[in-house]
Protein backbone atom coordinates (compact mmCIF):
# COMPACT_ATOMS: atom_id res chain seq x y z
CA UNK A 1 0.00 0.00 0.00
CA UNK A 2 1.54 3.30 -1.04
CA UNK A 3 0.75 6.83 0.12
CA UNK A 4 -0.25 7.67 -3.47
CA UNK A 5 -3.19 5.24 -3.38
CA UNK A 6 -6.58 6.86 -2.87
CA UNK A 7 -8.56 5.93 0.27
CA UNK A 8 -11.02 4.04 -1.95
CA UNK A 9 -8.20 1.95 -3.44
CA UNK A 10 -6.77 1.21 0.01
CA UNK A 11 -10.23 0.26 1.36
CA UNK A 12 -10.63 -2.36 -1.38
CA UNK A 13 -7.19 -3.89 -0.66
CA UNK A 14 -7.38 -4.34 3.12
CA UNK A 15 -6.16 -7.66 4.46
CA UNK A 16 -5.54 -6.87 8.15
CA UNK A 17 -7.47 -5.14 10.95
CA UNK A 18 -5.02 -2.19 11.09
CA UNK A 19 -5.32 -1.71 7.30
CA UNK A 20 -9.10 -1.78 7.59
CA UNK A 21 -9.05 0.82 10.38
CA UNK A 22 -6.75 3.14 8.42
CA UNK A 23 -8.79 2.80 5.22
CA UNK A 24 -12.06 3.36 7.05
CA UNK A 25 -10.71 6.47 8.82
CA UNK A 26 -9.35 7.82 5.51
CA UNK A 27 -12.70 7.27 3.83
CA UNK A 28 -14.70 8.97 6.61
CA UNK A 29 -12.38 11.92 7.31
CA UNK A 30 -13.74 15.14 5.86
CA UNK A 31 -17.30 13.87 5.93
CA UNK A 32 -17.85 14.70 9.61
CA UNK A 33 -18.56 11.03 10.16
CA UNK A 34 -19.13 9.38 13.47
CA UNK A 35 -18.84 5.71 14.34
CA UNK A 36 -20.38 4.46 17.55
CA UNK A 37 -19.75 1.07 19.11
CA UNK A 38 -21.61 -0.29 22.11
CA UNK A 39 -20.04 -2.98 24.25
CA UNK A 40 -21.67 -5.04 26.94
CA UNK A 41 -19.25 -6.96 29.14
CA UNK A 42 -16.68 -7.45 26.36
CA UNK A 43 -13.32 -8.86 27.49
CA UNK A 44 -10.16 -8.21 25.48
CA UNK A 45 -6.69 -9.53 26.22
CA UNK A 46 -4.18 -7.06 24.77
CA UNK A 47 -0.68 -8.45 24.10
CA UNK A 48 2.37 -6.54 25.31
CA UNK A 49 4.25 -7.45 22.13
CA UNK A 50 3.94 -9.51 18.97
CA UNK A 51 5.03 -13.12 19.03
CA UNK A 52 5.17 -15.93 21.53
CA UNK A 53 5.64 -15.27 25.22
CA UNK A 54 3.79 -11.96 25.26
CA UNK A 55 2.07 -10.94 28.48
CA UNK A 56 -1.54 -9.83 28.17
CA UNK A 57 -3.41 -6.97 29.80
CA UNK A 58 -7.09 -7.68 30.53
CA UNK A 59 -9.40 -4.92 29.36
CA UNK A 60 -13.11 -5.03 30.13
CA UNK A 61 -15.33 -2.85 27.97
CA UNK A 62 -18.84 -2.01 29.05
CA UNK A 63 -20.27 1.12 27.49
CA UNK A 64 -20.01 3.20 24.35
CA UNK A 65 -16.96 4.11 22.28
CA UNK A 66 -17.48 6.93 19.78
CA UNK A 67 -14.96 7.72 17.03
CA UNK A 68 -15.42 11.03 15.23
CA UNK A 69 -13.48 12.07 12.14
CA UNK A 70 -12.78 15.65 11.14
CA UNK A 71 -10.55 17.44 8.70
CA UNK A 72 -7.60 19.15 10.36
CA UNK A 73 -7.86 22.92 10.29
CA UNK A 74 -4.66 24.95 10.06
Amino acid sequence: MSDADSPEERFDETTTWPDLGIALYDRLTGRNAEIEYEFEDMNVFVPSKAGEGAEHAHWRLDGTLTITTREQRD
